[in-house]
Parts: C-alpha cells; structure tokens; sequence
C-alpha cells in the first residue's frame, strides 16, 4: 500500500518506514514535489496533526498521515509541549531546545522531573479522518547521554528503561516503546483490518 508521511524529518521517515514494514510503501511530500513548509498554527498536537495531514490530502488526494509530538514536562506545566520543536527558536534546532528545557528544569530543582512524549497520528483514508495516540513516560536527565534518535532522545528516560536515555537504545528497542512506534503500529493494525 503506497501512503504519503507528511514530514519532511529523515528520523521519522525511516523509524516510521521499520514500524510499518512490509505491505507500506512510505512516501514523503519531497518525493511528489511538494517542498512548501506546513505552517502548524493548531494549539494542541491534534490540531497540528489534522493540519498537516489535510494540507498533504488537498495537495496529492492520495491516503496521507500526519503525526505531531510533543514533550510533555511535568514542572514546566506541559512545556514544552505542542511547541517542543520550536522550543528555543523558530526552526528546528533539538540542541537549543534541550539547552532551553535543562536550564528551565534547574529553576525547579525541588519538583519532579517526570515527562512524556506524546504522539498523534492523523490518517486521512479514502477521504476520513482516523486518529492514533502513544505515549512514553519517563523522566528528563540532568545531562545529555547517547547519540542514537533525534530531538530530545538524548535527555529522556523512559520508565521501561530507567538506566539509559532513548538515545543509548539501538533502533528496535526504541521502536519497541516509542510514543511514535505505539500509534503507528495501532495505525497499521487499522489499516490492515480496513484496506
């Protein structure tokens, strides 16, 4: 089944591409032409999800997803959340966002440090819309550890893994748990039972 994944990161391409495996053939917006950057102006990541999906469904009328994460921190209130890729900056730089969230974090030094990262994922089918959640919980590091994943992978410490970030694990452990891996899976379960 071919299938377009609203995004233009390399990281969630390929993680997304070993989630769904064989019988998908993932696509992605550079591959139709389509370079324009999709503006996320939703205020939750439901929002920004269906925004993307629905800009790439009108543009293409082929079957299209679209996934918005967040992390989600506790003693920041949520923050970053529905902003966590234009945490520090308008573009995405991981390295300042991260340098953003542990300097914040230093002004809580007594609360908790518990997080999650949460994903959403629009699939727009034959023209309706289907919705698919996964969530990680965990707990944000003091300092960065590992060079695997992208985006705050570095300062995250899952619950089910409470002696490594999401960066030390290889990429089928991380798919194993990942907030991502979860709702697409749930997507592709759909999809299979549906198509």
């Amino acid at each position: 089944m071919k299938i377009i994944f609203a995004t233009g990161n390399k990281g969630k391409l390929r993680e997304a591409a070993e989630i769904l495996g064989e019988g998908f053939t993932l696509m992605c917006p550079a591959d139709l032409g389509i370079y324009e950057d999709i503006e996320e102006t939703g205020e939750t990541l439901e929002e920004n999800s269906v925004i993307k999906a629905d800009f790439i469904h009108a543009r293409t009328g082929m079957d299209c997803f679209a996934d918005d994460t967040g992390l989600e921190v506790d003693a920041l209130g949520g923050a970053p959340g529905v902003h966590s890729a234009r945490y520090a900056t308008d573009g995405h730089d991981f390295e300042a966002n991260i340098d953003k969230l542990l300097a914040e974090l230093e002004m809580h030094p007594d609360e908790p440090r518990t997080a999650r990262f949460r994903s959403v994922v629009t699939l727009i089918f034959k023209g309706e819309r289907h919705f698919f959640e996964g969530t990680l919980e965990g707990v944000i590091a003091a300092e960065r550890r590992g060079d695997n994943g992208f985006g705050y992978d570095p300062v995250f410490i899952p619950d089910c893994h409470p002696e490594v970030t999401v960066a030390e694990l290889d990429d089928d452990a991380k798919n194993a748990i990942s907030h991502r891996g979860k709702a697409l899976r749930a997507m592709a379960a759909w999809l299979r039972e549906n198509a």
